[in-house]
């Protein structure tokens, strides 16, 4: 069992071409004996934004702090505290923080990506 403060969890900068402003922890995954799912806290600067990109599999997001808006195939739609985003598998997404305020959102993916051609670096977005 692990317990522990998210905030006690190192934070990486996310390097994905085309982010901007924004970090991620990896709450819970794999190397916590996670068999199924990996939970991410991205945080992302006021202005900031994760990358334009689309991969083979699913997330589900719940915004804990700010505003902001999901793009979804080129889609804006609004986010606030509270508020649970379904990314299906395939579909083009980006988040951005508003400009005067961080965004901070939890975001959950399968592991099931183990065995394809797809690496945990590419999923967490993390060096």
């Amino acid at each position: 069992m692990k317990v522990v403060a998210a905030e006690d969890i190192e934070s990486q900068k996310v390097v994905m071409e085309g982010a901007a402003g924004c970090t991620i922890r990896v709450l819970i995954g794999p190397d916590d004996g996670a068999p199924n799912f990996t939970m991410r806290q991205f945080e992302v600067e006021a202005g900031g934004h994760t990358p334009l990109h689309a991969h083979p599999y699913e997330h589900e997001v719940y915004i804990l702090e700010g505003e902001g808006l999901v793009m979804r195939d080129g889609e804006p739609r609004p986010l606030r505290p509270g508020m649970v985003v379904f990314v299906p598998a395939n579909a083009m997404h980006q988040f951005r923080a508003g400009e005067r305020s961080a965004l901070k959102f939890l975001c959950l993916i399968p592991n099931a990506m183990r065995g394809r051609a797809i690496s945990c670096v590419a999923a967490c977005f993390c060096d």
